[in-house]
């Protein structure tokens, strides 16, 4: 039913949560899984894009800022790269076939159009719970895929439960009643 699992990567906690819902849905039902990480220049984690003035007085300053914004953007591109291999390591260690994609653009697109490509049965993808307003604001992965993609999805939300007691917890603990 599931031969090939898509599952959206970064370093976010909700991200997380997907890659091991996915792994274990791939080892029970033996499937393959696609790891895909969207690089997109708009992300926070991306390096700030230099402006440009069209009326600058100095071409070599505008070529070294332009120098300085490739190196952090190599440099962050490798960074999301090594953490795919990282994910694909853990991945075969479980005895899990696995392959990854790193495409440029807009997350909500890049893992759509990379499910379609490579014919993904299925999509997992954490969710962050942003607020409505941020969501309004900023748009969301998640609902952008929900509506777009070429095949399943499911969309691992946090557990609420654990982390209302993970708060009482640490509120307790704060107060020294532990």
């Amino acid at each position: 039913m599931f031969a090939k699992i898509l599952v959206a990567i970064d370093e976010s906690a909700a991200s997380q949560r997907a890659f091991r819902s996915a792994l274990e849905l791939a080892k029970a039902l033996k499937a393959e899984l696609l790891l895909v990480h969207a690089l997109d220049v708009f992300s926070t984690a991306s390096p700030e894009r230099p402006s440009i003035s069209f009326n600058s007085y100095s071409m070599a300053l505008e070529k070294s800022v332009q120098e300085t914004y490739q190196r952090e953007w190599n440099q962050y591109a490798s960074h999301q790269n090594a953490l795919l291999k990282q994910r694909k390591e853990e991945t075969e260690a479980a005895g899990i076939e696995a392959s990854y994609e790193q495409p440029y653009g807009r997350p909500g697109p890049a893992i759509c159009e990379t499910a379609r490509t490579h014919t993904a049965d299925l999509i997992i993808i954490g969710s962050r719970n942003h607020t409505y307003l941020r969501e309004l604001v900023l748009g969301s992965v998640s609902n952008y895929i929900l509506h777009h993609a070429p095949c399943s999805v499911t969309v691992v939300h946090s557990d609420t439960r654990q982390q209302a007691a993970q708060a009482k917890q640490s509120a307790l603990a704060a107060a020294g009643k532990t």
